[in-house]
């Protein structure tokens, strides 16, 4: 088990993408600590998905804020791409622990939109990444920790199940995991050359309510509700390692408090405080039985009615470009680090997303 070096009491931390799934849920269990502290968080509200989402997720943020005097929350409306406004709140806030989830997200929509990803998954990191070096000048204490978000996408089409961090990355089939295993990489050089202790996280097919409309078992579930037949790709010969939110969360909560140590090799030079980790179910379930449990989740939220004709609203078609027909997490040195194990079931989860569904759309 490795040894928690930081508290975040009384601490500032800086949340990326703050509006996101992950992003909000994790400010959320922040809060939830009951620790006395200053949360940054910054977002650009794009329109990638539909923005009222984010809306509502922060609205839970501020109505949990405002219960506690003890902390304090500020939302930032920006871009990580914009230097300037990185620069203002680093200098500004001084965070202790920063938390990079803001990306721009999604294996498709890189194939027909390149742009956005360069500009928020490198030059936003990039920022990130010159800010936390910055943090050290004229002797301040700077940044104690960088925690970013990584991506089983890296993986790409490796043969070899479960991935490993020890497996050799060098395959992206989409320009989304190219620009995530860039990351990783850039994290290393900065944390070689300017000793800054980080920990990429790779997330494996994250799910819950309040999620991301445009993965699968949101987008399914919209057009069955609208009485839509919905795409299951390579005949349904693949497998995802859903991982429920909450689960993510906590592996993210318990990686901030525990920063890979500063350390000087023989050569007098820094060894890189540096570290990769995948989160993940450790589960990986086949797309026909999520889809399965889906349907039966929704018509038991009332989402469906209970006579839906659910073999008469499913289509099996090939796999589409940038997918993989397999993720699947080896999370042995998470529970060897952290003594923690993602272990949400998939119908629980989904029991949960169907119920927030009903609430917030019907």
């Amino acid at each position: 088990m490795k040894q928690q070096n930081i508290s975040l009491e009384n601490k500032t931390i800086l949340v990326t993408g703050a509006a996101g799934f992950i992003g909000s849920n994790l400010v959320m269990e922040l809060i939830r600590m009951g620790k006395p502290m200053q949360i940054i968080g910054i977002d650009n509200m794009n329109d990638y998905y539909d923005v009222s989402i984010k809306e509502y997720r922060l609205s839970q943020i501020e109505t949990m804020a405002a219960e506690r005097e003890d902390l304090s929350w500020r939302f930032v409306k920006g871009s990580i791409a914009d230097k300037n406004l990185i620069n203002q709140i680093f200098t500004e806030h001084k965070p202790s622990v920063v938390v990079n989830l803001a990306a721009q997200a999604g294996v498709r929509y890189s194939i027909t939109n390149p742009d956005v990803y360069i500009e928020s998954n490198l030059i936003g990191f990039y920022n990130i990444l010159e800010s936390c070096r910055h943090s050290y000048d004229d002797g301040q204490a700077g940044v104690e920790h960088l925690v970013y978000a990584s991506s089983s996408s890296v993986y790409g089409t490796n043969k070899k199940v479960p991935y490993s961090t020890e497996d050799k990355v060098d395959n992206p089939v989409s320009l989304y995991a190219a620009t995530k295993k860039s990351n990783e990489l850039m994290a290393h050089a900065y944390s070689k050359l300017y000793n800054i202790p980080s920990t990429g996280l790779r997330f494996f097919t994250v799910y819950g309510p309040a999620g991301r409309p445009d993965m699968a078992y949101f987008g399914f579930t919209n057009k069955l509700r609208n009485n839509e037949t919905i795409q299951i790709f390579n005949y349904g010969n693949c497998k995802r390692d859903f991982t429920y939110v909450d689960d993510i969360v906590e592996g993210v909560k318990r990686v901030m408090r525990a920063a890979p140590e500063k350390k000087m090799g023989e050569d007098g030079l820094p060894v890189p405080p540096y570290a990769v980790y995948n989160i993940g179910n450790n589960q990986p379930e086949n797309l026909l039985d999520f889809v399965d449990i889906l349907q039966q989740e929704l018509i038991c939220a009332g989402v469906l009615p209970a006579d839906y004709d659910f073999e008469a609203h499913k289509k099996l078609v090939p796999m589409q470009p940038g997918d993989v027909p397999v993720t699947y997490a080896d999370t042995k040195a998470l529970e060897e680090d952290f003594g923690f194990k993602p272990n949400t079931s998939l119908r629980d989860g989904l029991r949960k997303f169907a119920e927030w569904y009903k609430e917030f759309y019907m």
